[in-house]
């Protein structure tokens, strides 16, 4: 099992998008990136943290590759929104990828290049090395399933559940 960290606006969204990709085995919404030990999900609001929204993804790479579970990472945000996703503003909505070594940091860096055609560069994403990763608070895990009908989740999430179903149907997990 191969764990990536990756950060690209609200959590939910990620998190919603990595659950429906066979092979990935766990998916935990978290923050890192910042200063503030532990924070609550409401000081990582407050953007004087540090932390990012983030996700854990684990995946077995020989189920699906490290490549689509980056590039996937690529087609489900705008990675040329520097702290901000749509109408999510501030520094926890960054883009980012928190490698873990420098295997990780080297297809990180090849993920950042088939992104920049991908996206015609401006790309704004950040790699940074992975500090210490910290579990969000239990209602935000799976928040998608647990909360489909949400407002956030059918006008931002379901989009983006949809753009990657298409793009990447042959890695969706069976219904």
């Amino acid at each position: 099992m191969e764990t990536f960290v990756v950060a690209g606006g609200c959590f939910w969204c990620l998190d919603a998008v990595y659950r429906t990709l066979e092979g990935v085995q766990d998916v935990v919404s978290g923050y890192t990136g910042g200063t503030v030990p532990n924070p609550s999900y409401e000081e990582v609001c407050t953007g004087t943290t540090g932390q990012a929204e983030a996700v854990a993804v684990t995946f077995d790479p020989a189920v699906i590759p490290a490549e689509v579970i980056l590039d996937v990472f690529f087609t489900l945000h705008d990675p040329r929104q520097l702290n901000r996703q749509g109408n999510d503003v501030g520094t926890q909505y960054r883009s980012a990828m928190f490698y873990d070594g420098d295997e990780q940091k080297q297809l990180f860096e090849a993920a950042l290049e088939r992104a920049t055609d991908l996206w015609d560069g401006g790309i704004v994403t950040t790699l940074e090395p992975l500090g210490e990763f910290y579990r969000a608070e239990e209602y935000h895990q799976d928040f998608f399933a647990k909360n489909p009908g949400q407002g956030y989740c059918m006008a931002v999430a379901v989009p983006k559940v949809n753009k990657v179903r298409k793009a990447y149907a042959k890695y969706i997990k069976a219904a």
